[in-house]
């Protein structure tokens, strides 16, 4: 009788932790509501794709500039397989099981590789990491790791991607006799 009293408390005990654990992920998203607001959407022409998609992993989305306050607001919050892809527009990152999501091309603020995020540890480099603005205002880190990690290279030394400054970008064009008007090559 005693050891079925024992299982009977250590199960109670898992449901209430399980229970605790979801009452405080509500609570966070509750918290997180206002700053993140209305995601943008995914427009209906994305332009010329500039980089070819990646498989991978959507480790998920941080609040700027800590790699472990996890947004829990809508799904952003949850990992999920899918796909990243570069348009002249903005990236797409399309989710299997969940939403998509639109970064358009002036909320990119940098594309750069992390170690971390949102509690996903890698390698040195192991993630690639999109920090942008949200129309509210509220700067986050979105991670993916690729299947192929060789592709973070080109992610990073876009001239498009935010690897660069505005400045870096004009010295560059300068220095190689290009010169670019509207986002395209004249």
């Amino acid at each position: 009788m005693e050891r079925i009293l024992w299982i009977v408390g250590l199960a109670a005990f898992w449901a209430l932790a399980i229970y605790l654990m979801y009452v405080g992920w509500r609570g966070r998203a509750r918290r997180q509501a206002d700053r993140i607001g209305q995601l943008p959407s995914v427009p209906a022409h994305l332009g010329a794709q500039t980089i070819a998609p990646a498989t991978g992993l959507y480790v998920g989305s941080t609040l700027a500039p800590s790699w472990q306050d996890r947004i829990a607001v809508g799904d952003l919050g949850f990992r999920a397989t899918g796909e990243i892809s570069r348009y002249h527009s903005g990236i797409l990152l399309e989710r299997d099981g969940a939403s998509a999501i639109w970064i358009p091309q002036d909320a990119i603020r940098a594309v750069r590789t992390e170690r971390g995020l949102a509690g996903k540890v890698m390698s040195k480099d192991g993630l690639l990491v999109i920090r942008w603005a949200l129309p509210s205002g509220t700067e986050i880190d979105t991670g993916f790791r690729s299947d192929d990690k060789s592709v973070y290279p080109v992610w990073i030394n876009s001239g498009e991607s935010g690897g660069t400054t505005d400045s870096e970008d004009s010295a560059n064009a300068a220095s190689s006799g290009e010169v670019e008007q509207n986002g395209e090559n004249a």
